[in-house]
């Protein structure tokens, strides 16, 4: 019998790792840098790993591998630097992650939620979050999506093209009386931020927004301030791209929109997000709220000053250091010159970063965060494809064995919310820790799940 995956993962064999595998990296030879994990990371005598006063070996015992560990701790304080950073107006960026329990943490720490399709829009609401406190993206939306948004009462819709405008319009026209909706103008301000080609939004040639250098945001706002448009033009929106580390890019794209947003004399000018991240050691790690400072101080330079209320929405830079995901190691292969492959029970159905983006990301065994890591593997999923990569050039303790818990730090972001059922996998159970506590918000797929939708 094929052995329910919701069930813990029994090892019936060990293999171990020894030194042969050294390289140059003397740098990375060390302990995991701690500045990567959870904010209540702690450990015991031994050096086993606990996040939220809860000893994750144990967790992992009853919940099985693979598995999202959230520290929720970790996930409130970003919350609240970001409402201390930004305002009441800024928006948690849902689509980093999502589910009925994370919408309704963010907006308890009060945060708007900011949601990119129908359905990120009826979780968020499921979860009890106000209509009023969502903010509705996408460059695409439908017809059904957006008379949902305006008939739940939706607080700001982005606006992105000029066929939404058309629509907006027609559902105004059918329902005479209505509140008109408020809306931001998204405005691609030609700023080319220095990112991986799929994740810039803000150049010129992008399938979001309007283009200021060609005249399309400012004929794109002459339509929503027609009568007809049925809408409250409030202000201006741009996004320019994510894992932004140069904080000069952000302000360029204040100093380009400022006379925009003057000229129209708009209330609110919100910056997106995009605000990176460290994922291995080395990589900066700005704060929410140097990136807030930076952005304002441009704002006060171009003459904005307070009579513009300045919004973003950080989705990445709240969740991402939040979470590790564990896995257990299930086959070792050493290619004698070449390379050592570490095989986990999860790969690019949980974590499709590395495969898109060639994303980096560091190892560590839970059971000895302190360890020195002198061996180069590479490690990698269960799935039919040599592209299956989780880190690739990842350093592990010597003795690293097969039944090993293996975890990857930063891993809130892009992981659940872009999963997938690739080979028929079912996803990981996401799972909070705070307080001595542990609470499942996702539990884990099974095969029934993968089989309800197949008729």
């Amino acid at each position: 019998m094929i052995p329910d995956p919701a069930l813990p993962i029994e090892t019936h064999a060990r293999a171990t790792l020894d030194d042969s595998a050294d390289d140059d990296s003397a740098d990375r030879t060390g302990p995991l840098p701690r500045y990567l994990l959870p904010d209540t990371a702690g450990l015991d005598a031994i050096g086993q790993l606990s996040i939220g006063g809860v000893d994750v070996l144990d967790l992992v015992a009853e919940v099985g591998t693979p598995v999202f560990i959230y520290d929720e701790e970790h996930l409130r304080r970003r919350c609240r630097q970001a409402r201390k950073a930004f305002g009441p107006r800024v928006a948690y960026a849902s689509k980093a992650f999502l589910c009925k329990a994370m919408a309704r943490l963010a907006h308890d720490e009060g945060c708007c939620v900011d949601v990119a399709t129908g359905g990120e829009m009826a979780v968020a609401l499921a979860a009890g979050v106000p209509a009023e406190r969502l903010v509705l993206h996408g460059n695409n939306k439908s017809l059904g999506e957006l008379e949902a948004a305006l008939d739940a009462g939706v607080g700001r819709v982005v606006v992105d093209s000029f066929d939404e405008i058309d629509r907006l319009g027609r559902l105004s026209a059918e329902r005479p009386g209505g509140s008109a909706p408020n809306v931001l103008v998204r405005v691609t301000p030609g700023i080319e931020a220095h990112t991986h080609e799929y994740v810039m939004t803000g150049q010129d040639d992008s399938k979001f927004g309007f283009g200021l250098s060609s005249g399309a945001a400012e004929e794109a706002v002459r339509r929503l301030r027609h009568p007809v448009s049925g809408v409250r033009l409030v202000g201006v929106h741009a996004h320019i791209g994510s894992q932004i580390f140069a904080m000069r890019s952000f302000q360029q794209a204040v100093s380009v929109l400022a006379p925009f947003v003057e000229q129209f004399g708009l209330e609110e000018l919100c910056i997106g997000g995009g605000l990176g991240v460290a994922y291995v050691g080395g990589e900066p790690n700005p704060s929410l709220g140097e990136w807030a400072c930076a952005v304002k101080d441009e704002a006060r330079r171009a003459g904005l000053g307070d009579k513009v209320v300045l919004s973003a929405e950080p989705g990445r830079a709240i969740v991402a250091g939040a979470a590790i995901t564990c896995y257990t190691v299930g086959t070792i292969k050493e290619l004698q010159g070449l390379r050592t492959y570490v095989s986990v029970d999860g790969g690019m159905s949980d974590n499709p970063r590395p495969v898109l983006y060639g994303s980096g990301y560091e190892a560590f065994l839970p059971r000895d965060v302190g360890a020195r890591r002198p061996s180069a593997v590479t490690v990698v999923g269960k799935h039919c494809e040599s592209g299956d990569i989780v880190v690739r050039d990842a350093r592990l303790p010597a003795g690293t064995a097969v039944g090993d818990v293996l975890a990857t730090p930063v891993t809130g972001a892009y992981g659940h919310s872009m999963a997938s059922n690739y080979n028929k996998v079912p996803r990981p159970p996401v799972v909070f820790v705070r307080d001595g506590t542990w609470r499942t918000v996702v539990r884990r797929e099974t095969y029934a799940d993968l089989m309800a939708l197949d008729l």
